[in-house]
């Protein structure tokens, strides 16, 4: 997977690669010569006291160095531009996946592991590109032609380089293959840490209101604990490396030293060549230093890109159409025919035989106990879940035959959790019309029974909101959601337990200003409360998954004992009270 991915995504930087190539083809010829040339110094100019003949020389290899220098600045530069490049276009292909995934999808990852997969698993293989366009092009440049150079300096010391190379591969191996599983570990309890931290962040407020802030320190300290013990066994192991290769190369050198000395002492090999086989011989290994280096990147890299691969390679349960309808002729007529949807792996569908109509106009109401599959029901309209039996209509088109852009436009949706974005009021309610005027928010705001307390804001429209809205009340929160609806000004609005944080005379200020407001639009409303959809035109009952009643509240009093359990319940709760 992880030649796949950097194949995929640097395949369009292919120019900086080659530059990266070429530049550090340079610098690495350029490293290779310097030796020889040293050794020529040595040998004929020192030797003999010849001058000129060192400052010359001298004068060339100051030359080589100054454009050795050069080119591993632009391989360098190229590198890091086509790293931060790939980068850049994993990242961006994450996101877009994840934008085009189901409920179902981002479920089954989970937002933990989505941000971990979308941050810190693309940096491990971005820097792994990274240290191959700096590192690793050069190493077996550097190990070939310093192989090639010593020998033509002499052929009698090579069994030194046949020993060294084997003995240091080896070991490096052996560390490497005991690294790869406990990097892949690491990438999991990193999900775990990212995850527990983002609950207690999240709950904060539930925390503190149960007392459990000693609870919650101790799944941090374990979470934490667990990376820690994970890194430093990985760490432990990566401190064997640089030891292993300094003593390698050390052993190596005293070798040389060791058996070249009897050499040169017979005259068969002069002191300039022992002194640049002793040079090429450490460019060997540190050469092949380099390359193990990049071996121990490489398994924790080749991990991440099997998390990435994974998000890339999963398809969205909500397919796109072929040949997609990109116009609709009506209103906003919905129309559930024979409707059924089971999770994946379930022993029983969530809803079943589901049949009714919602017309432009009129307001269709939902109601049921927890569990009755109200929110999954609402989430089929915007194919946020596509069905797995039956057919949504809009205007008489399959959901599934329609450009999700139309789709989307058509529809105004308050999530049962209503949830805003850092920034401003009027950010947040542009974010469906982008082009409102301040006119159309401040109509909005009066709909949604939120115009008073934006009005209270020293900063009106310009009032900043934190991440999630939590700055502002429950309450508030909603309302301001169901303004971002309107402001939309779609042909239907659907109202998922919208209403749950106003107290009763707001949510009735609101259901009049709406229905004045949104005279022609379908209106689609979940509630827990009767009080909110009493004047509905039509109530559905949802018991199991299924409709067990349906007409105005009236009917469903006289008819429908689901519904009158409801009704009994929450007056006797009231009464209560």
């Amino acid at each position: 997977m992880l030649l796949t991915l950097v194949g995929r995504f640097l395949r369009p930087h292919t120019k900086l690669i080659v530059g990266v190539i070429v530049f550090q083809l340079i610098q690495s010829i350029a490293s290779l010569y310097l030796p020889s040339l040293n050794a020529d110094i040595i040998d004929k100019g020192i030797a003999t006291g010849d001058t000129g003949y060192i400052l010359m020389i001298g004068g060339v290899m100051l030359g080589i160095t100054l454009v050795q220098i050069g080119a591993a600045i632009t391989a360098v530069y190229f590198g890091a531009k086509a790293a931060m490049a790939f980068g850049r276009d994993v990242r961006e292909a994450i996101f877009v996946r994840v934008g085009e995934f189901s409920e179902r999808e981002v479920s089954r990852f989970g937002a933990p592991s989505l941000i971990t997969r979308t941050t810190n698993d693309v940096t491990q293989v971005q820097m792994l590109v990274l240290m191959t366009c700096t590192l690793l092009v050069s190493a077996p440049i550097l190990a070939i032609g310093g192989v090639i150079m010593a020998l033509r300096q002499d052929v009698g010391l090579s069994w030194i380089m046949v020993v060294a190379v084997p003995v240091l591969l080896v070991i490096i191996g052996l560390i490497v293959s005991r690294m790869v599983p406990l990097f892949r570990l690491m990438q999991v309890r990193i999900d775990t840490v990212n995850r527990v931290l983002r609950e207690q962040l999240t709950g904060i407020r539930v925390v503190r209101a149960f007392v459990r802030e000693g609870l919650e320190t101790a799944r941090f300290e374990k979470a934490n604990a667990d990376v820690t013990r994970t890194a430093l066994s990985a760490g432990r192991l990566f401190a064997l490396v640089f030891p292993v290769v300094m003593l390698i190369m050390n052993v190596s050198s005293v070798a040389v030293l060791w058996f070249g000395a009897w050499a040169v002492d017979e005259g068969t090999v002069q002191i300039g060549a022992l002194t640049a086989f002793l040079s090429y011989l450490i460019q060997i290994l540190m050469a092949v230093m380099m390359t193990t280096f990049m071996a121990i990147m490489i398994p924790r890299a080749a991990v991440s890109s099997d998390r990435i691969g994974e998000v890339l390679g999963t398809p969205t349960s909500v397919v796109l159409p072929s040949v997609p309808v990109t116009e609709l002729h009506g209103a906003g007529l919905i129309e559930l025919r024979d409707v059924e949807f089971s999770y994946p792996g379930a022993e029983q569908p969530v809803l079943r035989n589901l049949s009714f109509v919602a017309r432009p106009g009129e307001t269709t109401a939902i109601i049921g106990s927890t569990g009755a599959g109200k929110t999954t029901l609402v989430n089929l309209l915007p194919r946020l879940f596509d069905v797995t039996g039956g057919a949504v209509l809009v205007d008489g088109v399959d959901v599934r035959e329609l450009d999700p852009d139309l789709l989307w436009g058509r529809i105004g949706l308050v999530p049962q959790r209503a949830y805003l974005f850092s920034g401003t009021v009027a950010t947040n309610l542009r974010y469906g019309n982008p082009d409102a005027t301040d006119d159309e928010l401040w109509a909005a705001l009066e709909t949604a029974q939120a115009k008073d307390f934006v009005s209270d804001m020293p900063e009106g429209l310009d009032a900043p909101i934190a991440q999630g809205g939590t700055n502002v009340s429950g309450g508030q929160r909603q309302r301001l959601a169901i303004a971002r609806a309107l402001v939309k000004k779609s042909e239907i609005y659907v109202f998922d337990d919208s209403f749950s944080a106003l107290d009763t005379a707001t949510d009735a200020r609101l259901r009049r200003a709406l229905a004045r407001s949104e005279k022609t639009a379908t209106k689609i409303i979940v509630a827990q409360r009767v009080s909110t959809i009493v004047n509905a035109d039509q109530i559905l009952v949802l018991e199991d998954g299924a409709i067990v009643g349906s007409g105005t509240h009236e009917e469903l009093l006289a008819s429908n004992e689901t519904y009158k359990e409801i009704v009994d319940s929450q007056l006797r709760a009231e009464e209560a009270a």
